[in-house]
């Protein structure tokens, strides 16, 4: 009872969200997250890679 305005609501902010355009800036949104210029993936260590390190 009582959550009918909530899920309105979140409907229509979602509707809102699937239906606008978004022109986002990219170069914008890098630099102000403070990624680096060059696009590195930096991955989590591999099982056996936490081994070696652990035998070390």
């Amino acid at each position: 009872m009582g959550r009918g305005r909530a899920k309105a609501k979140q409907t229509k902010v979602a509707r809102q969200l699937k239906y606008t355009n978004h022109n986002i800036d990219y170069d914008r949104l890098r630099k102000e997250l403070g990624a680096d210029e060059r696009s590195e993936e930096i991955s989590p260590p591999t099982p056996s890679e936490q081994e070696s390190e652990r035998a070390q």
